[in-house]
């Protein structure tokens, strides 16, 4: 028989909804209530109360949003530690990969919600000091996604944010620009062009001046090599040395997120089956498409912990 080796995914922003993490909180150990109040504490305030309570536009916003699925996500990670269920390899979907590091060691859950509270305030700032938009093209190879984008850089700034999957990106940049090259996507045969409710152009330069202020927190906290190898959003491929980390999660605000790739990485490096920590179920969705035959659940709360015990339990030696 062979061998099982884990990937957990970790989601990035738009996974958020209200109620989100609520009953973890409630039905949980006492180690997870301390988790959310070691949150608020380190934040400044209640995020607890806007995950669970909302109201939904407040927990749009990117300030809050981040660290909501960042707690989410960690807090899920924690009870399947507690219950012998721990990652071989793992990755997130930009924010998410700080979920990732919390979990493989390299950062410590304080100092990620540090980081990620100047990360998501700083990408709210740019967001708001320079407008701009992003759209989902589906059904559309890559290189014909970037072919647009080339195409439409006349208009202004544009360029894939995001291969989510074979015939899922996503561009980012200025508004016209995103709107030029979406339609150059569906005149090179995009099945759909999806704009999208974001409150940035996020993954592109317009993004830039949140890089210097998350450079500055990023040096101010420790990061150590990584116990679990994290694969990195921006080279899709593993990083574990505290360095190089430092600079990858610079770097990803203002580069896309090569989430196809980085499937495939933790494909190659022996993943047999994959579990999604934290709100949602979309990554594993995408897996599928760019890992064939991949096997893929999902933990959100205390019923999903359980199935992915169940189903991981009955054949872990």
């Amino acid at each position: 028989m062979n061998e099982r080796r884990i990937a957990f995914l970790f989601p990035g922003q738009g996974a958020q909804f209200v109620g989100m993490g609520a009953t973890l909180h409630r039905d949980g150990p006492d180690l997870i209530r301390n988790l959310y109040q070691e949150a608020s504490d380190t934040l400044g305030y209640d995020i607890a109360k806007i995950m669970f309570e909302g109201p939904e536009e407040e927990l749009l916003q990117t300030k809050h949003t981040q660290p909501a699925i960042m707690v989410h996500s960690v807090a899920v990670a924690t009870l399947l530690a507690e219950e012998g269920i721990r990652p071989d390899f793992s990755a997130g979907h930009s924010l998410g990969e700080f979920s990732a590091l919390v979990t493989g060691g390299a950062l410590s859950f304080a100092d990620a919600l540090k980081v990620v509270k100047v990360r998501a305030e700083s990408m709210q700032a740019a967001g708001e000091a320079n407008p701009g938009a992003m759209s989902a093209i589906i059904g559309l190879e890559a290189e014909k996604v970037r072919q647009a984008c080339e195409k439409a850089k006349a208009a202004g700034i544009v360029q894939p944010a995001n291969y989510n999957a074979p015939a899922q990106t996503v561009i980012s940049g200025e508004k016209k620009a995103v709107k030029k090259a979406g339609d150059e996507c569906s005149a090179l045969g995009a099945k759909k062009v999806v704009p999208l409710k974001v409150h940035g152009a996020f993954h592109s330069p317009l993004m830039e001046d949140a890089v210097e202020p998350l450079r500055h927190i990023l040096r101010q906290v420790e990061i150590v090599q990584a116990g679990v190898p994290v694969v990195s959003n921006v080279t899709s491929r593993p990083a574990v040395r505290p360095e190089e980390i430092r600079e990858l999660l610079v770097l990803q605000v203002v580069y896309p997120i090569r989430w196809v790739e980085s499937m495939q990485e933790l494909d190659r490096m022996g993943s047999t089956i994959w579990i999604e920590c934290g709100p949602g179920q979309v990554l594993q969705g995408l897996l599928k498409r760019c890992v064939k035959g991949a096997r893929a659940i999902s933990a959100s709360d205390p019923e999903g912990i359980v199935k992915v015990v169940e189903d991981t339990g009955s054949q872990r030696a």
